[in-house]
């Protein structure tokens, strides 16, 4: 209650207590039970009066409180008398609460408008797993789903009822229980079209997943890997040719005049470097296939590095290079025998190539292999040497294809810009990682990580 309406209350009660005195006065004496009743019955009498006045007044108020609350503007055309502060602050918190309702509508509808216009399928769905909101593509993405698939799909219904599909559900799923972004690969969803499925949770529960559509890509990715296989596959033919005649010239020819014998030289040696980029043109495309077979298996980590070691003694012995055992563990990793051992290969040759110290010594290289617990439980394998090093602004491309540092250098050497490629397809398609690190003038460290095997073997 307000100042005001006490002071009412307070100037009745003395009226009242007037009246008693002016009753008394004209009636005959009465008793203290007799004046004490009379105030009772005034008192209650003022307590309904002041009841139903109050309930009038506070009737409009609560009907403002209810407009209010079902997102209406609260009116103030009814005077509340002693409760206008209360009526003009439900006012004010009644605009508020409209403007706050319009800026998130709006801001609704642009979120809306945004996710309609993407290219991609959008859905996102509660902690249960019920479908929140969905965008234009999404609905539009079979409607109806004549094979079954997809259904169209409807708020709150379960994503199950409307996906069939059961890499979406699962990479929805991790999403919701293990709260971290999950990836994977859709081929059924939709026949003949193939989607990258990322799925991330939500701040205030639930997930969204994006569905991109990668067949187009994935065609055109198939297409260059065939059509490189085939090239590379017709042309060892006639190089194994060109080579073994012009082998055979400089060997059995006598006659042949320096020049002559000059010139066979550098088309040998330029269908020798020919020969080993078809090479490894067929192996990429053999490790880039999505249908390239591995056969992994436990095996000790020191075995590969020595075995590794002793395959390379022809190489090393030939450049007159240093190759070193550093630190190796007998911790047993899964892997497979022979993409390991061509992987170190790799690494071992380049660094035999490109590891040798501006001071004209041979190049010296340290293997080494040990546990590591990040990013998972897993061996380390290095290999390092002490060359000129690689510049910063290199390390993040000198594993793309045909990349190179120092393109003079690698012609020279007959490399193909393909080794390290390979290297860290070979490494990825096993559940490992592989980096680089380097220093000018101090030399460059390839580390590659390879899981630990769960059931190690005897």
């Amino acid at each position: 209650m307000t100042r005001s309406l006490f002071f009412k209350l307070f100037v009745r009660l003395v009226l009242a207590a007037g009246a008693v005195l002016v009753v008394r006065e004209a009636l005959p004496p009465l008793s203290l039970p007799a004046v004490i009743g009379l105030l009772l019955a005034w008192a209650a009498l003022m307590s309904l009066w002041t009841a139903y006045s109050l309930r009038r007044i506070l009737r409009p108020l609560q009907e403002s409180a209810n407009s209010l609350i079902e997102g209406q503007q609260a009116p103030m055309s009814t005077r509340y008398r002693d409760f206008d502060g209360l009526a003009y602050a439900l006012s004010s918190a009644s605009l508020q609460v409209q403007n706050s309702l319009a800026k998130a509508a709006e801001s609704r509808r642009e979120l809306e408008a945004l996710l309609d216009s993407m290219q991609d399928p959008v859905v996102a769905v509660d902690v249960a797993g019920r479908i929140q909101w969905t965008n234009q593509r999404m609905r539009r993405l079979v409607p109806g789903g004549a094979t079954g698939a997809v259904a169209s799909p409807k708020v709150g219904h379960a994503l199950v009822h409307t996906v069939r599909d059961p890499d979406v559900l699962d990479c929805v799923a991790s999403a919701l229980s293990e709260r971290q972004v999950c990836v994977r690969r859709s081929t059924s969803l939709v026949p003949g079209r193939i989607f990258e499925v990322n799925a991330s949770p939500m701040p205030g529960g639930g997930a969204v997943a994006v569905l991109h559509d990668v067949t187009r890509i994935e065609e055109v990715e198939r297409t260059q890997r065939d059509f490189v296989a085939n090239v590379s596959h017709e042309l060892r033919t006639p190089l194994t040719s060109i080579t073994g005649y012009v082998e055979t010239l400089l060997d059995h020819e006598a006659n042949l005049s320096p020049h002559a014998r000059e010139f066979l030289s550098t088309i040998l040696k330029n269908a020798t470097r020919m020969n080993r980029l078809t090479e490894d043109l067929l192996v990429m495309a053999r490790v880039e296939a999505p249908t390239v077979e591995l056969h992994p298996a436990p095996v000790a980590a020191d075995v590969l590095v020595r075995d590794a070691v002793k395959a390379m003694s022809g190489l090393v012995q030939e450049n007159e290079a240093v190759l070193e055992l550093g630190e190796v563990t007998r911790t047993q990793v899964f892997a497979d025998f022979d993409a390991v051992m061509q992987v170190l290969g790799n690494l071992i040759e380049n660094a035999i190539k490109y590891g040798q110290p501006k001071n004209g010594f041979h190049s010296r290289i340290v293997i080494s292999a040990r546990e590591v617990a990040e990013p998972f439980d897993a061996v380390e394998f290095s290999v390092r040497d002490f060359g000129a090093g690689i510049a910063s602004e290199h390390l993040s491309r000198i594993f793309e294809r045909f990349y190179r540092v120092d393109k003079t250098r690698s012609r020279e050497s007959g490399g193909t810009g393909l080794g390290l490629a390979i290297a860290r397809h070979m490494v990825q398609s096993q559940g490992g990682t592989i980096r680089a690190e380097s220093e000018l003038n101090q030399g460059s460290n390839f580390i590659f990580t390879l899981p630990r095997a769960l059931y190690p073997v005897g």
